[in-house]
């Protein structure tokens, strides 16, 4: 044990905690159902906003639905769409740049989390014209008010539709970092299940997977919990692991769709408040070299994370298991252990490989990534430094 890192974040985290609990934000507001989506005008009148930037993807602003969206209102929209996986600053600052250039009001974000990431990366640049996004890095920076912000998913996973947080890469290294702010929290969060019958199995997979991550993270992440935030990450693990099966082998079956995009919003409120772990930082920065989508690196990466914790996070995944009806019968150990297969079973029947390729060269480099992200700010079972994060990395690794 690294006695130092350990005291030092340890305090962090007790100090941080203090400040969570006295300092709860407004959630989004949440539409949910079947054509939600054409609920949006109405939205706009009712907050008095005019010209909404619609920010989305080449492959959204494609689809039948966007293009229905877009002719649903008579005085339209101004869209920009060449958001790309893994937003840059750059992008951010081009679309911020976009959004003044055309005198915009507001935001709507449509899409999976790059659209809505690099949507809050641009409002980021709006509230505060003067402040490079690089020195927004972390907590409580942007600390003004962003525009009125309608987020949209075409996915269900990354929750960022109700998390006060937007994750972006940095131009000349590629490492992803995050920027947490409540002013980012959107405003509404519109979940519409029509929209996703067309993802396909693999994303589906990755991201309902991303969904399981924080949902798990958050709920090991005891020292952030809120009264009801340990209830919130049991249902949601409780409906992704019973929906995601089900919308990965029937892409139209709208219920699933729906339970999916609650479990990713319920999620999302979660770790907004308790944060992700060493899952994820691990994730951003094999993310940051190997380019892969994140919600399958976190579904690689989430078992051998998990049994490092060891006997730690007995106690709360035998619960997780419980809830899930996994070894029902079982000892606290067989339930701990059954919970961690059958996330390792899931991935096998979605084509989720156990292992990534990875070179030896760049392992210090992702390791320390990991160790910067997650220390001293996330409150995890078991604190790990540079060596533990390489350890794993091995383990991971082809």
């Amino acid at each position: 044990m690294d006695v130092p890192l350990e005291c030092t974040s340890r305090i962090y985290q007790k100090i941080a905690a203090h400040f969570i609990r006295h300092g709860k934000e407004e959630l989004a507001e949440k539409i949910e159902g079947v054509d939600s989506l054409f609920s949006i005008p109405d939205l706009l009148d009712r907050h008095e906003v005019e010209r909404p930037l619609v920010v989305t993807g080449p492959k959204v602003s494609k689809s039948t639905f966007f293009e229905s969206f877009i002719n649903d209102r008579e005085t339209g929209y101004v869209v920009y769409h060449w958001v790309k996986r893994d937003p840059t600053v750059s992008q951010a600052e081009e679309i911020a740049a976009f959004y003044e250039k055309n005198k915009c009001d507001s935001f709507i974000a449509i899409g999976g989390g790059s659209a809505i990431d690099a949507a809050k990366g641009a409002a980021a640049c709006i509230a505060r014209p003067g402040k490079k996004l690089e020195k927004m890095r972390g907590p409580m920076h942007v600390r003004k008010d962003t525009p009125f912000f309608i987020a949209v998913p075409t996915t269900a996973g990354t929750g960022s539709e109700t998390t006060s947080t937007a994750v972006l890469s940095d131009n000349a290294t590629g490492q992803k970092f995050a920027i947490t702010d409540p002013h980012l929290m959107p405003d509404v969060a519109v979940l519409d299940p029509s929209l996703l019958v067309s993802l396909p199995p693999d994303e589906t997979a990755y991201t309902g997977m991303d969904a399981l991550t924080h949902a798990v993270e958050a709920y090991l992440n005891t020292p952030y919990h809120l009264s009801d935030t340990a209830e919130d990450c049991e249902d949601a693990v409780e409906g992704i692991m019973d929906a995601l099966p089900k919308a990965y082998e029937d892409g139209e079956d709208l219920q699933a769709r729906e339970e999916m995009l609650i479990a990713s919003y319920t999620a999302g409120t979660a770790f907004d408040v308790s944060g992700v772990g060493n899952i994820h930082a691990l994730a951003h920065a094999l993310g940051g070299v190997l380019h892969l989508p994140h919600g399958m690196i976190n579904a690689v990466v989430m078992p051998y994370v998990l049994r490092e914790y060891g006997l730690t996070v007995m106690p709360e995944l035998a619960k997780l298991a419980s809830v899930c009806d996994i070894e029902k019968d079982g000892t606290r150990e067989e339930r701990a252990a059954g919970f961690i297969n059958a996330i390792e079973d899931m991935n096998e029947d979605m084509g989720i490989p156990k292992h990534l390729e990875i070179d030896e060269k760049d392992i210090p480099k992702i390791a320390a990534w990991a160790y910067k992200e997650a220390n001293p700010m996330y409150p995890v079972p078991v604190i790990f430094d540079r060596k533990r994060f390489a350890k794993i990395i091995r383990q991971i690794k082809k």
